[in-house]
């Protein structure tokens, strides 16, 4: 079983907001790491990956001043980087958010995933339509539309990115597979990379595999103490693993097992700001 998706409601936008980041290991890639700012996506350099067992903060659901010995923050594409430390723009690649779908319907409707209907295919866990990777001309299209929002984490300061929903063929009902989504996540990577930023693979144990394939860098992954998954993460991307768990006894399994080599953060499932009824944030 894979861990949940977070694909947090929020209003549409092709651009981020801006700020600046530090870095610390680095890999060999297209376009530029940066220093004290991120890529900026002028090519030449190497990309830069999140600090091994860095302090983690996960604020989809809101930015906030990160909290003491936080060195790396996932925010959303719309928020800003935060000042001095290595930020990830969270990007949803594969499914359409509720506040977007008008856009896209009114302005890409034939890149929405169809039911024998004509009607939207919807993950129902997140009333989010699923966005069609069925097709090489569909995936570029795509690809333009996300690359565009890619490149504007990279213009904002953001290190790297990691694209949410990456399993959606496992909902689609048989209309996807998990090539058609390997291949779209491969055109992300490359807009990435060109823009001199990391990007992670998010969840999707069961394609770990396909690493190569798809140009991953990274991985963010929710819950793999819960689900046992880490150990799969761990062997394709070694100490360049960053875990959120929902979950005291899952957290606690991990800070146990991985503690002083992982990057491992417990948040709660709304990820709410800091100051917000339910906060909680707890790092090992």
């Amino acid at each position: 079983m894979s861990p949940p998706r977070l694909a947090l409601v929020l209003a549409m936008s092709l651009g981020c907001g801006a700020g600046g980041a530090g870095h610390d290991a680095s890999v060999d890639g297209s376009g530029p790491g940066g220093d004290g700012g991120g890529g900026g996506g002028d090519g030449g350099g190497a990309l830069v990956l999140p600090p091994a067992n860095g302090g983690l903060d996960y604020q989809l659901g809101g930015a906030y001043a990160p909290p003491a010995g936080v060195t790396i923050v996932s925010r959303d594409r719309e928020a800003a980087p935060a000042a001095g430390l290595y930020n990830i723009c969270y990007v949803n690649g594969f499914q359409v958010q509720p506040g977007e779908a008008s856009w896209w319907l009114a302005n890409h409707g034939d890149l929405i995933l169809r039911d024998a209907g004509g009607q939207p295919v919807i993950d129902p866990d997140w009333n989010e339509m699923l966005i069609d990777t069925s097709t090489a001309a569909k995936r570029t299209a795509v690809a333009a539309i996300v690359g565009d929002w890619i490149r504007g984490c990279a213009q904002a300061g953001f290190d790297a990115v990691e694209i949410d929903n990456l399993d959606t063929f496992s909902r689609s009902g048989g209309r996807l597979s998990e090539a058609n989504n390997v291949a779209q996540m491969r055109l992300f990577a490359d807009a990435s990379h060109g823009a001199g930023m990391a990007i992670a693979q998010k969840n999707s144990a069961e394609i770990v595999g396909r690493k190569a394939d798809m140009g991953t860098d990274f991985v963010v992954s929710e819950e793999c103490n819960r689900y046992g998954e880490c150990d799969v993460y761990a062997a394709a991307y070694g100490d360049h693993v960053l875990m959120i768990e929902y979950r005291t006894p899952d957290y606690d399994t991990g800070c146990t097992a991985y503690g002083g080599r992982f990057s491992i953060v417990r948040r709660d499932l709304n990820l709410v700001p800091q100051g917000a009824a339910g906060y909680v944030f707890d790092g090992c």
